[in-house]
C-alpha cells in the first residue's frame, strides 16, 4: 500500500499538470488569435490604403504604371501587395514580376471576393517558396459598383510562429518551475495532512491487534484533532471494556476451575464447546480431547445424552439423577438448562453435574450405622433385661444361678458401657473436640509398654510377638493417642491370629516421617472388604469379633487418631496369609 502523502502528492501534481497544460494551450491559442487578428487588421488597412491611392483606370487598361506605383511603396516593406484583375491575371506585385506569375483565379481569397462577392477574402496557406505559412487578405476594386479587380495583401506568419514557439518555451519553463515548487509545497502539505492520518491508521491497526494501550500522540487542529480525540476516546473505552472482559473471564475461569461440580457447554449442533476440570474428572478425559466432540461420544452415557438432547430440543430446564459407568461407576445430580440468545434462540445447553456418589454411600453408611448401633445396643440390653426378668421371677433365690446371671448382666453392661464410650470418643475425635497436645516421645518405648499390657492375651494363644530392633526413635505426637493406635492394632492382630501365630511390630525412620508397621499371620481380609474396614461397626468376621468382645469401632478410631496427627494409614492383606497395617506419621507436628 502506497503512503497516503505520496498518493495525495501524485494526485495533486497530476491535476496541476493538466490544469497548467490546459492553461498553456488556452494562452497560446489566445496569443495566436491576437497576433492573427492584428495581422488581419493590418493587411486590411494596407489593402484599403492601396485601393485609395491607385488609379482605377490603370486596372482596366492594364497600365504598366500600376506596377511602378506598387513597387514604389511596398517593394522593400511588408506586406506584399498584389493587384489582380477579375480574370485572375496579376497586374502588379510588390515582390515579383507580374508577367512571370501564374493566374490567381484559383486562389481562395480571390474566389471569396470575385465569385462569392464578399467584402473581403481571407486565406492562410503554406508557402513552398518561403517555407512557412502566409496570410492573404483580399478586397475588391470597384468602379460604378462593379468589381473590376482585387487588391491582395499578404504577410508572412513566420515571425508569429516563432513568437508562438517562444511563448510555448516560456510557458513550459514556467510550468516546470511551477510543478517543482508545487511538488515541494504539495509534499509538505500532504505529509502535514497525512502524518496524523497515518498515525490514526497505525493506532487503529494496533487496536485491531488487541493493543489497547496505543494512542494518537500528534498535536493537530480542526477535524483531524477531533478525529484523533475520538480515536483516543475509543481506545480508552476499548481498553476499559477489554480489562473488564478479562477480569470477568478470569473470574469465570476461576469459578469454573475451582467448582467441584462439572460444567459442560454444548453447541446446538451437539458438540462440546467448554468443560471445566471437575467435568474432566467425571468424564475421564482432558478438555483438549473433549472440545469439538459430540456429547454422546465424549460422555459415553446414553441417559446423560438423552437428557441433553431433550433440553436442547424443547428448551426446558431438567433436573435428574443419572448413573454413569465410565470411567467408573458414579451417581450424578444433573442439571440441564438451555443457553438463550438475545432473540430468544437456543444457542446451546449448559450441563452441570455434581458427583453425589459419596453422599449416597454416606447415606447408606449412615443407615447401616443406625442399624448396627441399634443391633449392637439391642444385644446387651436384651441380655440384661432378660436375665433381670429371670432373676425377678425367682432365680435370685438360687445363689449359684443368681451369681451367674449377675455376672452376665455385669459383663453385658460393661460391654454396653465400652460401646457407648467408644461411640462418644469417636464422635469427639471426628468433631475435633479433643485438641492435640504433642510432645517428644520415644515411640519404641510406647510400643513396648502397650504390648506389655496385652501379654496375658498373647500368652493364652501362644503367639510370638516380634518387637522393633531399634531402641530409640523420637518424634512429636500425643502419647495417649499413639498408645491407643498401637493397642487397637495389636489387639485386632491377636484376635484374628490363630494359636501359635506371629505378630511383628516394626518402626522405620525416614527423612521427615516415621513408619509404624504391624504385621500378623492371621486369617487375613478379603479384597472386597478392604475399602470398608475403617467404617464404624464394619466387621470382616462378625461372629468372631462380637464373641471377642469388640465394639466394631477400633479401626475407625485408629483412622481418625492417625489423621489427627496428619498421618496416613494403609492396609495390605491376603486371605489365609495375614494382614499388614502401615502408618506414616510426620516427625514434627505443626
Amino acid at each position: 500500500m502506497k503512503k497516503l502523502w505520496l498518493r495525495i502528492s501524485l494526485t495533486f501534481l497530476i491535476l496541476l499538470f493538466f490544469v497548467l497544460l490546459a492553461m498553456g494551450f488556452f494562452i497560446a491559442d489566445m496569443m495566436k488569435k491576437t497576433y492573427m487578428d492584428m495581422t488581419r487588421q493590418q493587411l486590411l488597412q494596407d489593402a484599403n490604403l492601396v485601393s485609395k491611392v491607385i488609379d482605377v483606370s490603370n486596372v482596366t487598361n492594364d497600365n504598366p504604371s500600376l506596377q511602378k506605383s506598387v513597387e514604389r511603396f511596398y517593394a522593400k516593406n511588408q506586406p506584399r501587395i498584389t493587384i489582380i484583375n477579375t480574370s485572375g491575371k496579376v497586374l502588379a506585385d510588390s515582390e515579383d514580376d507580374p508577367s512571370k506569375m501564374e493566374n490567381h483565379s484559383n486562389r481562395p481569397e480571390f474566389k471569396n471576393v470575385v465569385e462569392q462577392h464578399k467584402k473581403m477574402g481571407e486565406s492562410v496557406r503554406y508557402s513552398h517558396t518561403l517555407g512557412f505559412n502566409m496570410m492573404y487578405m483580399a478586397i475588391p476594386i470597384q468602379q460604378n459598383h462593379k468589381i473590376i479587380g482585387v487588391i491582395r495583401a499578404a504577410y508572412t506568419l513566420g515571425k508569429i510562429e516563432q513568437a508562438i514557439v517562444k511563448l510555448w518555451i516560456s510557458l513550459g519553463l514556467a510550468m516546470g518551475v511551477t510543478l517543482i515548487l508545487s511538488s515541494i509545497i504539495g509534499i509538505k502539505l500532504a505529509k502535514g495532512i497525512s502524518r496524523p492520518i497515518e498515525d490514526i491508521i497505525h493506532v487503529a491497526r494496533k487496536l485491531s491487534e488487541n493493543d489497547y494501550s496505543s494512542r494518537v500522540r500528534l498535536k493537530t487542529s480542526g477535524e483531524i484533532r477531533e478525529l484523533s480525540h475520538a480515536i483516543n476516546v475509543l481506545a480508552i473505552s476499548l481498553q476499559k471494556q477489554m480489562n473488564e472482559i478479562r477480569e470477568n473471564q478470569q473470574r469465570l475461569t476461576g469459578v469454573l476451575t475451582n467448582m467441584v461440580s462439572g460444567v459442560m457447554l454444548i453447541h446446538p449442533n451437539g458438540r462440546i464447546a467448554l468443560v471445566n476440570p471437575a467435568m474432566e474428572q467425571i468424564i475421564g478425559a482432558k478438555a483438549s480431547d473433549l472440545t469439538g466432540k459430540l456429547h454422546i461420544e465424549a460422555g459415553k452415557s446414553f441417559g446423560l445424552s438423552q437428557l441433553i438432547e431433550r433440553s436442547l430440543k424443547l428448551g426446558i430446564k431438567i433436573h435428574e439423577e443419572v448413573s454413569i459407568y465410565f470411567p467408573k461407576e458414579r451417581i450424578l445430580d444433573a442439571h440441564f438448562a438451555p443457553l438463550l440468545g438475545v432473540d430468544g434462540d437456543i444457542n446451546g445447553v449448559i450441563t452441570v453435574l455434581h458427583d453425589i456418589t459419596d453422599i449416597r454411600r454416606l447415606e447408606k453408611m449412615r443407615s447401616e450405622f443406625v442399624a448396627n448401633v441399634s443391633h449392637e445396643l439391642k444385644t446387651p440390653v436384651t441380655s440384661v433385661k432378660g436375665f433381670a426378668e429371670t432373676l425377678l421371677d425367682g432365680a435370685m433365690y438360687d445363689e449359684k444361678l443368681c451369681r451367674s446371671f449377675l455376672q452376665i448382666i455385669y459383663d453385658e453392661s460393661d460391654r454396653l458401657h465400652r460401646l457407648i464410650a467408644d461411640i462418644l470418643h469417636l464422635s469427639k475425635i471426628e468433631q475435633h473436640q479433643l485438641p492435640l497436645h504433642p510432645e517428644i516421645i520415644n515411640i519404641v518405648d510406647v510400643i513396648n509398654e502397650t504390648v506389655e499390657t496385652l501379654q496375658e492375651e498373647v500368652s493364652k494363644k501362644d503367639i510370638d510377638i516380634k518387637l522393633p530392633d531399634t531402641k530409640e526413635l523420637y518424634m512429636e505426637a500425643e502419647k495417649d493417642r499413639i498408645r491407643q493406635i498401637i493397642l487397637n492394632l495389636v489387639a485386632n492382630a491377636i484376635t484374628y491370629t490363630p494359636e501359635h501365630g506371629m505378630i511383628e511390630i516394626n518402626v522405620e525412620e525416614k527423612a521427615s516421617d516415621v513408619k509404624l508397621i504391624v504385621k500378623d499371620t492371621g486369617i487375613g481380609i478379603a479384597e472386597k472388604d478392604l475399602p470398608r474396614i475403617f467404617e464404624r461397626f464394619y466387621r470382616v468376621d462378625k461372629a468372631r469379633s462380637r464373641n471377642s468382645g469388640g465394639t466394631g469401632l477400633g479401626l475407625a478410631i485408629v483412622k481418625h487418631l492417625v489423621e489427627s496427627h496428619r498421618g496416613v494409614i494403609e492396609v495390605e492383606s491376603q486371605e489365609g496369609k495375614g494382614t499388614q497395617f502401615t502408618i506414616t506419621l510426620p516427625k514434627k507436628q505443626s
